[in-house]
């Protein structure tokens, strides 16, 4: 006896497929495209669109997928099917129109009859008793495509779409929460992204819990790469402010017109670009920080309106006379020597003393090698996943040679070296080659006892020294200073010394 092909409808095709989509597509979009492309195909209708409710919406809805319906069409076909379309919603009953044009309620209406259209299906879409939107479709070739016998179908099929959108409606949503809940948690928990148990670290944890429950200003000292923006994070988020605003601004990286927009806002007309009104960071910071990365690099124009800031809590947005006040805690950092930038008149004195009335140094890596270990399989938690999730560690070699480098990177250098091996690494444990790291041929101390057994004077070693910080940092006297523990006017005074020893 042959085996019999058991002919499955069209419809029961459809449901299943639809079935389906609850559990395959959980963007609302492809979703809604998806849906939209088998009623259509089901019942064979020419063109059709969704419609979803808005309540920011004037008539709470609004069109969300359209098929076979370009854009210069969507509204003139919108406004065709409103009677339609209305009545779906108000009633919650479907509306099947098999010959349009001779329906005794809508087809005499005009709209239907200039757009020749035959054949109209329209279903709610429904959430037990509460309608979401509705499908809406039409067909302008045949008469009598749409027929009663399509009803149940259609009903079926809209009942489980109506499961899928809110489905999709609803995971989007959660997605969304979840990510701004994850930022911040990763936000108020600024402690946990600070990694560190040397004593350099906890002497800065113990300094940041001082600062948690009053509003001084701060001023971070720190090289590039050590986490200064980490640090005021920190402040804030474990703070009484952290229920307001944190905004950073890195203060090097504008024009001296287009910061102080950034800063205290602008009025419409200004200046060319100022088309609207727009209130600057101390504003929009109210109650909250604001963090000024870089301050050394302010002009003195900048600085004299960030000094009137921190004296009288008062802004004024560029092209405007009227004064607003603001209550901002103002945290700021540094990678330049501020005390040798009044020295060589390009900081104000005064504003220095209201900025650093708390001091915080983030300290070098070099200054912290023990946490050398931590962060490194910190970050290669971060980066090792998916694919190179098989990385497990480091060998030992690796290790040693990290902690005998003096990353002038900081922190920001060691990270960038981890996520580097763990993309080029070919084994389960990142080896030493893997770091690419170069280490000093010879250690310097090696050097400088050298020229002591040569019989070299102690100025001679200083300028070795100096020369040395110097190559190391690629010829930074700020980094240079920092590292050596003195000011960048010595370093200076002691290059112009060399330079005129030298003819």
């Amino acid at each position: 006896m042959e085996d019999q092909k058991i002919e499955i409808p069209a419809s029961l095709e459809a449901l299943f497929e639809i079935a389906l989509q609850i559990n395959s597509i959980q963007e609302a979009e492809t979703l809604l495209d998806r849906v939209l492309e088998i009623a259509t195909t089901s019942i064979q209708a020419d063109r059709g669109y969704i419609l979803l409710s808005n309540e920011e919406k004037s008539d709470g809805f609004e069109v969300k997928s359209t098929f076979n319906l370009p854009n210069d069409q969507l509204g003139d076909i919108v406004n065709v099917s409103t009677s339609v379309v209305h009545r779906v919603l108000q009633t919650g009953d479907p509306v099947i129109l098999y010959e349009a044009m001779e329906d005794k309620q809508f087809g005499l209406a005009r709209s239907i009859v200039v757009q020749k259209i035959r054949s109209i299906a329209c279903v709610p879409l429904r959430i037990k008793r509460r309608q979401i939107g509705a499908i809406y479709m039409d067909c302008l070739t045949d008469r009598g495509r749409f027929k009663q016998d399509n009803l149940p179908f259609l009903e079926a099929f809209s009942n489980l779409a109506a499961i899928a959108i809110e489905n999709a409606r609803f995971y989007n949503s959660l997605r969304a929460e979840n990510s701004q809940l994850r930022k911040e948690i990763q936000q108020i928990n600024g402690f946990d992204e600070i990694i560190g148990q040397s004593p350099a670290m906890r002497e800065l944890f113990d300094v940041i819990t001082r600062l948690l429950d009053n509003d001084a200003s701060v001023l971070i000292h720190g090289e590039s790469g050590t986490g200064k923006e980490l640090v005021a994070r920190a402040i804030h988020y474990n703070g009484h402010r952290k229920d307001k605003p944190f905004l950073a601004m890195f203060c090097g990286a504008l024009p001296d017109t287009l910061l102080e927009s950034e800063l205290f806002g602008h009025k419409k007309g200004a200046f060319t670009g100022a088309n609207t009104d727009k209130p600057g960071l101390f504003e929009v910071a109210d109650g909250g920080t604001l963090f000024l990365d870089e301050v050394g690099d302010l002009s003195s124009s900048i600085q004299t309106a960030l000094l009137r800031v921190l004296q009288e809590g008062e802004v004024k947005r560029v092209g405007e006379t009227k004064v607003r006040h603001v209550d901002v805690r103002i945290v700021s950092a540094s990678n330049k020597s501020l005390e040798d930038l009044i020295e060589e008149g390009v900081f104000r004195e005064d504003l220095y003393y209201r900025l650093n009335t708390i001091p915080v140094s983030t300290p070098p890596l070099r200054d912290r090698i023990e946490d050398v270990p931590l962060l490194a399989n910190f970050f290669l938690d971060k980066y090792a996943k998916g694919r190179r999730s098989h990385i497990k560690g480091f060998t030992h070699e690796a290790i040693e040679v990290m902690q005998g480098y003096h990353w002038p990177g900081n922190v920001r250098e060691l990270q960038n070296t981890i996520e580097r091996a763990v993309v080029m690494t070919s084994d389960d444990l990142i080896g030493k080659n893997d770091l690419k790291i170069k280490l000093p041929e010879k250690p310097l101390a090696h050097k400088y006892r050298k020229s002591a057994e040569r019989g070299a004077t102690l100025k001679h070693v200083e300028r070795l020294v100096v020369e040395d910080a110097l190559a190391r940092n690629n010829g930074n006297v700020t980094r240079s200073a920092q590292e050596l523990g003195v000011s960048r006017s010595w370093i200076h005074l002691r290059l112009k010394e060399w330079e005129n020893s030298n003819p």
